[in-house]
């Protein structure tokens, strides 16, 4: 009886289905991966039918034959082929046998998308930023004021630019106080502050945490990455607790401050320490910045290995994993991964290492929403530096580590495909 009403079902599909279909594999034979899921982001905003096949060669999409489409594809350096409306029926059929791990999820409506960031953002800061422009898919801006003025509802998803949300601006203090662009950045910060009615950098941190916190609630997608993962499980956490050094705020702390945090208030982590040194370059212990060295960790030996999801059981971590490969290139940053002994246990681990005891790529629900925080800088730029140059995403267009924010993106587009339980 199942088996004829699955026939029945791709029967109806093919009926509906046009003459034919252009398929972009996303496995080892496509020339530019990260500029394919502009291609995708593009017939989306062109209300174009697509198809996301998870686990089907990398994790392909399926979009309606057309001159245009082909040319655009063409145009953009992105690899494809084209199948008939017979061949697109038995490809959806075969993905639909359960016992096969894959699935064919419709791509609704293109996301809008806002990345918060500061106007005068470095071009070392991003890489969210960087790989947008490079596969062509628009963003706005938002920081401190839009959020204040409730600009959030205009969106569907939202990256967190390399943030400090406690206030202590990155905890640069000790090594670029002197420096120009840190100077700006306290300066521009305070000056919003007050303009916003706040009486330090800290409490409007707060505030905007907390309006991203509502955003998710009410169905917002969230993603970040590097020091705006931890910075901001932080902020919530310490809400009502002066953790900031005068340095930072112009009073002194609360030293009760550990004591004080409400672990419930965040997203993903509980039981870490507080770094109370103003001067050390560290938030907590969430962080692996420091005690990853102990395992004798080198640049051909950071690595990170994405976990096997039910395509059809768990179309969510599915969707946010699909990739080329499953092992993945380690990279630095501010907050460069999580000690899993501090990752809440009803959070998912999608990504991590366990050679050395670290969560890379954690995911989770928040009211209607969802988070996912992946830690690291730049996936293409093992330890990028403040002040050295962006990377040149040209040089990398097959890259494994920024697939997984491009996933991100488009995941929203799915967000009616509900996950089974």
């Amino acid at each position: 009886m199942k088996r004829t009403a699955l026939f029945l079902f791709f029967v109806a599909i093919s009926l509906r289905l046009p003459a034919a279909w252009l398929v972009i594999p996303m496995d080892e034979t496509q020339k530019n991966h990260l500029k394919a899921y502009g291609i995708a982001y593009w017939a989306l905003k062109g209300e174009l039918e697509i198809y996301w096949l998870l686990n089907y060669k990398g994790g392909s999409f399926m979009i309606p034959s057309s001159k245009q489409v082909s040319n655009e594809c063409v145009i953009r350096g992105v690899s494809y082929e084209t199948i008939s409306d017979a061949q697109s029926s038995s490809l959806l059929a075969e993905i639909a046998n359960p016992e096969v791990n894959q699935d064919a999820v419709k791509l609704e409506k293109a996301p809008r998308i806002a990345v918060y960031t500061p106007k005068g953002k470095q071009p070392w800061d991003d890489a969210v930023t960087l790989v947008l422009k490079y596969a062509e898919i628009p963003y706005d801006e938002v920081y401190d004021q839009e959020v204040f003025l409730d600009k959030l509802k205009d969106y569907d998803w939202l990256h967190l630019h390399h943030e400090d949300f406690t206030g202590q601006y990155g905890k640069f203090y000790s090594q670029f106080n002197g420096a120009a662009w840190y100077q700006k950045e306290v300066k521009e910060n305070e000056e919003m502050a007050e303009k916003l009615g706040f009486s330090k950098t800290s409490q409007m941190k707060l505030n905007t945490a907390k309006k991203i916190r509502d955003f998710v609630f009410a169905g917002g997608f969230l993603f970040a990455m590097c020091s705006a993962t931890d910075s901001y499980d932080i902020a919530l956490a310490a809400e009502g607790v002066d953790i900031c050094e005068s340095i930072y705020d112009h009073d002194p702390m609360d030293r009760s401050a550990q004591s004080k945090l409400d672990f419930t208030k965040g997203f993903a982590f509980e039981n870490y320490k507080l770094s109370m040194n103003p001067y050390e370059y560290e938030y907590s212990s969430i962080d692996t910045y420091f005690t990853r060295n102990q395992y004798g960790m080198n640049e051909n030996t950071d690595l990170f290995t994405l976990f096997d999801f039910s395509a059809k059981w768990d179309p969510v971590p599915t969707m946010l994993c699909q990739n080329h490969t499953t092992t993945i290139k380690g990279f630095w940053g501010q907050t460069v991964a999580f000690e899993k002994s501090y990752v809440k246990k009803n959070v998912l681990v999608m990504g991590e290492s366990k050679a050395f005891n670290e969560a890379k790529y954690i995911h989770g629900d928040y009211g209607k929403g969802t988070w996912t925080f992946y830690g690291g800088h730049d996936p293409e730029d093992y330890q990028h530096r403040v002040e050295e140059p962006p990377t040149d995403l040209a040089l990398h267009p097959n890259s494994p580590g920024y697939r997984l924010i491009l996933n991100n993106i488009l995941f929203p587009a799915a967000k009616k495909k509900k996950q089974k339980t």
